[in-house]
């Protein structure tokens, strides 16, 4: 199939006269333009990848499989289970119930809350406009929303976690700052202002995780394209890939049909007040639509190189050891020189698992809507794909 290139003079010119637009309050959340032809939008083209030969695939198949039985020994995964290199599926497996009352049976298409691996997508929307020219790496949160309290934070210390932000499910569950139900994004930004809160610790000092940096995140992007954030990511990321079966949770639309979760113990886990609140989690996908994601991340038409090259760099060195975080992703970085990125979530009853092994072109994803630890352990099944110091499953 062929594609058509965009000719860099007309991306220009499209850039220079979006830039004249007037763009909408924050709070008022209603897009009056959409982001044109782009780079933004331009449908990626996939990377050609070796073909695999059909005695490679059957014997990784049989090593998976005895992988999956060591993880699953009941067979009672509840979600879904998919391992491909070079873009192919190898393996995959889907079990379980997106409904225990309705008794819906979790496939292929069963779109399951990845809570945490929301924010890979979220930080690939910034890094797009950083790419194409609409926002700066270092650049100061409150030169795009003038109402962002905390003056020396820029969008590299809330993708790295390096802000000291105060985590928002935190000082939201406080009912002195908050009693008037479902949380927004823009109600996070709100109390920050109106309660003056502060930092956890002097910006860029140390890494620390947490949800609120990706909350403002999303609103940075809403800002920028003009879109709420889930039209944002429909378009410029869900929609352009393939994407068919994924979405953002919304709670006035989506909390009677969306696939449910559930604790270890099989009772449900109600929706709550937090649960309005996009960027740091509430995308639903699936294995393969996440698939579908991580083959165009090897293309520079999607994300150029000098961007892949940031990514998947640590930017947390105050303490040595393998764990670190990039752009929007975690990172094992080994003194051998193998180098693992993932990223992990849980949210209710819902955990999940993308790993993603960039020299092995190898993608593995677990999502599960029942509480379980396996979904955080299919990394080790790295081991069977290159030389990574993980120690297998006996």
């Amino acid at each position: 199939m062929k594609f058509l290139k965009i000719s860099p003079y007309i991306f220009i010119l499209t850039l220079l006269l979006s830039c004249k637009e007037e763009t909408p309050l924050l709070a008022e959340h209603i897009p009056t333009t959409k982001v044109e032809d782009s780079l933004l939008k331009v449908n990626p083209f996939f990377p050609k990848l070796n073909k695999l030969s059909p005695i490679y695939k059957d014997l990784k198949a049989n090593e998976i499989d005895n992988f999956y039985k060591k993880i699953w020994k009941k067979d009672d995964l509840s979600g879904g289970f998919l391992v491909a290199k070079n873009g192919e599926v190898l393996y995959e497996n889907y079990g379980g119930l997106a409904n225990r009352t309705t008794k819906e049976e979790i496939s292929s298409h069963t779109a399951l809350h990845i809570a945490s691996v929301s924010k890979v997508l979220t930080a690939t929307v910034i890094l797009k406009l950083i790419d194409a020219g609409k926002l700066e790496l270092d650049q100061k949160i409150n030169t795009i929303l003038p109402e962002f309290p905390y003056e020396k934070l820029t969008v590299k210390m809330l993708l790295t976690h390096r802000s000291g932000l105060p985590k928002y499910e935190y000082f939201c569950s406080d009912t002195k700052i908050w009693n008037r139900g479902v949380v927004t994004n823009q109600d996070v930004l709100d109390v920050m202002v109106k309660h003056k809160l502060k930092l956890y610790f002097t910006p860029d000092r140390k890494f620390s995780y947490c949800n609120t940096n990706y909350a403002m995140l999303a609103l940075v992007i809403e800002k920028l394209t003009n879109m709420n954030y889930r039209d944002a990511m429909k378009e410029l990321v869900f929609d352009p890939l393939g994407m068919n079966d994924t979405y953002v949770f919304d709670y006035d639309k989506h909390k009677d049909s969306a696939s449910l979760s559930y604790k270890g113990n099989n009772v449900l886990c109600d929706f709550e007040f937090l649960d309005n609140v996009y960027g740091d989690k509430n995308i639903y996908s699936t294995p393969r639509d996440l698939l579908k994601f991580d083959i165009a991340t090897y293309s520079d038409n999607f994300l150029s190189s000098e961007i892949k090259e940031l990514i998947y760099k640590g930017y947390s060195n105050e303490t040595k050891g393998v764990k670190n975080y990039g752009l929007g992703i975690r990172l094992n970085e080994w003194k051998t020189g193998e180098k693992m990125a993932y990223h992990n979530g849980w949210w209710h009853g819902s955990t999940s698992s993308y790993v993603t092994l960039k020299k092995d072109t190898v993608t593995i994803i677990a999502l599960s809507n029942k509480f379980s630890y396996n979904p955080y352990r299919v990394y080790k099944l790295a081991t069977e794909f290159g030389s990574y110091p993980i120690k297998k499953i006996k």
